[in-house]
């Protein structure tokens, strides 16, 4: 960036030799004053830019694939239902770098493919950590994973990035049970800068929420915990009363203490809420169709209240996905036959002539034929 930057001011440069030019025989400028009137106003510009920390830059996420081996495995809640698992290289190797609010994509040898948030330390270069609470009622990738045994193998991608920390000015953190595994290393960075910080941390009760040793350790002033069973689900107020003037919102947890936060934020002196779901949105205004499959020749039927990601996982548990929000394209998909309805933010017009993101986007008629 820094080297676009000169380019510019070399063609500035251009401009000011023309504003040097003596004036012509009746004494009248050679210039345009326009002109030297903006590279007046450049000038004041690259001196700025001149001072700019560019590394505070995030780059774009660099995405690797590799086969790693589990060899860590931890219970870190009281009911047993969160482990934390970590990965490491089979020869030890250095890790791709991660910063706060990454996540991983990880392939389980059934080939479902699931999301979970980094939650050790960035500065731990041979390892990746994560933690996964088991929901038996689920898709069935925490049932697998809570199964994976030491020196089990699996395919990870990543790390990516959709819920990045400012590391600057203050801040309110607000998790709702296994949401705070996202949320831990940006209290831990935020603690290393002496930014001024908040935790809101809520959960069903005390036994179900992880973490609550590392928690315990922070400094309490700062930090509130509910239980759901003692202090009733949180309102508005209890989640955003800490929410700080002209700083910012980092919100992880379930879809109603995201919609809560969401609404409420108005509400607050706070600039900026950044929020990252867990689980997919909920489907609003949403009509039944048909999906087919062409590779397979499935034919799938989505109901009104589904998404057509979830539909398809059923029947091909190794469809690709990530963000499961409509806005990282792994799930993007050929349309052989149909009508898409859009619900995306990423695809382009061009793109959505042929393609769609099938875990927002829905069927503007009765049915679709994609080539899965």
């Amino acid at each position: 960036m820094k080297a676009t930057l000169r380019g510019v001011q070399k063609l500035v440069e251009g401009f000011r030799v023309g504003r040097e030019i003596p004036s012509d025989l009746n004494g009248q400028s050679k210039m345009d004053a326009m002109l030297a009137q903006m590279t007046d106003g450049l000038d004041r510009v690259f001196a700025a830019l001149d001072t700019t920390d560019y590394k505070a830059v995030p780059a774009p996420d660099r995405v690797h694939t590799q086969t790693m081996v589990l060899s860590e495995r931890n219970v870190v809640c009281h009911n047993e239902e969160v482990v934390r698992l970590t990965f490491r290289l089979p020869d030890g190797g250095a890790l791709a770098a991660w910063k706060p609010g990454s996540h991983l994509d990880l392939v389980l040898p059934s080939g479902r493919r699931r999301q979970y948030s980094l939650c050790g330390d960035p500065r731990e270069t041979d390892a990746y950590t994560i933690a996964v609470r088991e929901v038996p009622t689920g898709g069935g990738g925490s049932v697998e994973m809570h199964r994976l045994q030491l020196g089990d193998r699996v395919s990870i991608t990543g790390p990516r990035n959709a819920f990045p920390f400012v590391a600057s000015g203050s801040a309110l953190f607000v998790a709702g049970g296994i949401g705070m595994t996202a949320i831990i290393p940006m209290v831990r960075r935020a603690q290393e800068l002496e930014m001024d910080w908040r935790v809101v941390y809520s959960g069903r009760t005390r036994d179900s929420l992880p973490f609550l040793d590392e928690v315990g350790l922070w400094d309490q002033d700062r930090v509130t915990v509910r239980f759901d069973d003692v202090h009733g689900l949180p309102e508005v107020t209890d989640l955003l009363a800490d929410a700080p003037d002209g700083g910012a919102v980092y919100c992880c947890g379930p879809p109603p203490m995201i919609d809560k936060v969401r609404t409420g934020i108005a509400s607050t002196r706070a600039t900026h809420l950044h929020y990252e779901r867990f689980s997919a949105p909920p489907v609003v205004a949403g009509s039944a169709f048909t999906v087919e499959l062409a590779r397979t020749g499935a034919v799938i039927e989505v109901a009104e209240d589904r998404s057509m990601l979830d539909a398809i996982a059923e029947v091909l548990p190794s469809v690709p996905y990530s963000c499961r929000q409509g806005f990282c394209g792994t799930c993007r998909v050929r349309v052989l036959a149909g009508s898409p309805e859009h619900r995306d933010t990423r695809l382009t017009d061009e793109d959505r002539t042929d393609h769609m993101l099938a875990c927002v986007s829905r069927s503007d008629g009765r049915r679709l034929i994609l080539d899965l």
